[in-house]
């Protein structure tokens, strides 16, 4: 037990990387996010959704309220501070499958007997299912509005960055 509470210390101390701009559907966990793992587990600490993404949510292909390409980026700029850079400006590409935080959550989490199980009884299963759904309803949200902005012809970033491999 000791061994596995050590081990997971080191872990949560190499979730402090570094925030380069990675596009992705939710956050990877920090070492704050590690550490809560149990409460999150037992749903003593669960996670809010973002109103921004309940909004996204409750209607991804609204029109903006003005509907110009002010209003597009307004409403891109509240998602990407949710959300983190879009795939448009992320510096990923796609072969980084390590996470720290991932890892240092599944080692503090295996902790837990039944996790599974008991993550079903307390409601935390059903809450990390609501909040990847509120992630997802938020990218969708953010696309529509750069084709939105495309189709208007806004500038960037109420539209999707011109790079080298797209088309213009």
């Amino acid at each position: 037990m000791v061994r596995n509470i050590s081990l997971a210390a080191m872990l949560m101390l190499a979730c402090a990387g570094t925030a380069a701009a990675h596009a992705q559907s939710m956050p990877g966990p920090d070492a704050t996010e590690v550490a809560k793992t149990p409460l999150r587990d037992l749903n003593i600490d669960g996670r809010d959704i973002p109103e921004v993404l309940i909004t996204a949510a409750r209607a991804p292909y609204a029109i903006p309220a003005g509907g110009n390409c002010k209003a597009i980026v307004n409403d891109i700029a509240a998602l990407d501070t949710v959300l983190g850079a879009d795939y448009d400006i992320a510096n990923e590409d796609g072969n980084d499958r390590f996470s720290e935080g991932r890892i240092g959550q599944s080692v503090v989490g295996s902790i837990l007997p039944f996790r599974g199980i008991l993550r079903e009884v307390t409601g935390a299963a059903s809450n990390d299912r609501a909040l990847r759904a509120a992630y997802t309803a938020g990218m969708v949200r953010r696309s529509y509005l750069k084709g939105l902005g495309l189709g208007k012809r806004c500038a960037y970033p109420a539209r999707p960055k011109v790079t080298g491999n797209s088309a213009k």
